[in-house]
This record gives structure tokens, C-alpha cells and sequence, in this order.
């Protein structure tokens, strides 16, 4: 059997983790061979990462550092839980991947998308989502639902400029895989994101 790599993504607020979460929860009830995994982090090594990336004291991290340090997290998740679990036949949700990079440091970062896509083309090694389920939420929207949130990471705290920007960067990157990127309206209900969701994961497993 074949493993299927599908991941979640959008802007901050989106509900990516809420939405991945779910669908794992009604796909595992169903007997379905999945997992469930996270980037930054999902296994030890990328954690630790993580918690430099998102630390709210490191203030004085320099873009490129940011964008290598979530590369060279996600080269290490990749070789260690995702390539694994595909060749053992695993269907792997994946909250966040290659395109957050693309949208976070290549655009709300201004390092730019080609640039940025390089890096990761060196950690990743063509090794891309068979297809991705984007939770398209309103900026403002995503910023309120973070306001609600008892901890704030470094990024969560970043100007509405910023996430504007990784808006923007977002739709950019939608437009580029297009054949890939599969929208879902996340202004909605988390219930009903996840029903979308899960539907269209279905429909494309049967395929």
C-alpha cells in the first residue's frame, strides 16, 4: 500500500491544528492507518527547534536564521516520522509544511518565495504533500481568535502588517500549486471546517 501525505495550512487563527486534529479523530474511528504530526517539531529534535523559533524572548532572531532554523526542522521531521510512516503505507496529516515557509518568511518576512523555496528544496529533496487542504480565514478574524489565546508565541505577537503580509504570501502561494492547494472557507464554524475537511481528504482517497 501507498501512504498519503496531506497537509494543513493557513494563517494564524485559521484553526489548522483544530481542523488536522479532527479529521486524524474521525479517520482513526474509521480504521483509517493515519497520523497525526506537526511542524515546527513532531518529533524531539525538530521540538527543540521549535522552541527557539517560537520563544517570545527571542526578539532579535534575524529572518534568515528563522526561515533556516524551520528548514532545518522540517529536513529532520521529514527523514524521521513522515518518510517512514509513508513507506509503511500510513496516510500522515501534516499541520504545516513547505508553503508556511513560503508564506511566513518568504513574503510576511520579504525574503522572497524563490528564495525561501530554495532553502527547503535542500531539506525536502522533492519530497512534496500529494495534496494540501488550505484554511483560507479572514486576517482579522485569525488576529481575534489568537487574542483569545492565554499564551502568545513569538509569531502570534507579530504586527498586523505581518500577518497581513503572510495573507497575502498565502494566496501567492495557492496560486503557484494550484493543482495541489485545496481551499476551504475557514471563517466558518470549527465543526463545519472539519466536515469540509474530511469530506475532501475522503473524496481524494477514493480516487
Amino acid at each position: 500500500m501507498i501512504g498519503k501525505f496531506i497537509t494543513f495550512e493557513g494563517p494564524d487563527g485559521s484553526g489548522k491544528t483544530t481542523c488536522a486534529l479532527g479529521v486524524y479523530d474521525r479517520m482513526s474511528k474509521e480504521g483509517y492507518d493515519v497520523i497525526y504530526t506537526r511542524e515546527p517539531g513532531g518529533i524531539e529534535i525538530a521540538e527543540q527547534i521549535r522552541n527557539i523559533i517560537l520563544d517570545p524572548k527571542n526578539t532579535m532572531m534575524d529572518a534568515r536564521c528563522e526561515a533556516l532554523l524551520y528548514a532545518a526542522s522540517r529536513r529532520q521531521h521529514l527523514v524521521e516520522k513522515v518518510l517512514p510512516a509513508l513507506a509503511k503505507g500510513q496516510i500522515v496529516l501534516c499541520d504545516r509544511f513547505v508553503d508556511s515557509s513560503l508564506a511566513y518568511q518568504g513574503v510576511g518576512r520579504h525574503l522572497g518565495i524563490d528564495e525561501v523555496w530554495a532553502i527547503n528544496q535542500f531539506a525536502i529533496e522533492d519530497h512534496m504533500p500529494d495534496f494540501t487542504i488550505y484554511l483560507n480565514v479572514d486576517p482579522q478574524i485569525g488576529l481575534n481568535r489568537i487574542d483569545k489565546r492565554d499564551y502568545k508565541d513569538r509569531l502570534d505577537q507579530e504586527s498586523l502588517q505581518f500577518h497581513q503580509d503572510t495573507y497575502d504570501g498565502y494566496q501567492q502561494v495557492v496560486a503557484k500549486f494550484k493543482d495541489r492547494m485545496i481551499v476551504v472557507d475557514a471563517n466558518q464554524d470549527a465543526q463545519k471546517v472539519i466536515d469540509d475537511a474530511y469530506q475532501i481528504i475522503k473524496e481524494h482517497l477514493n480516487v
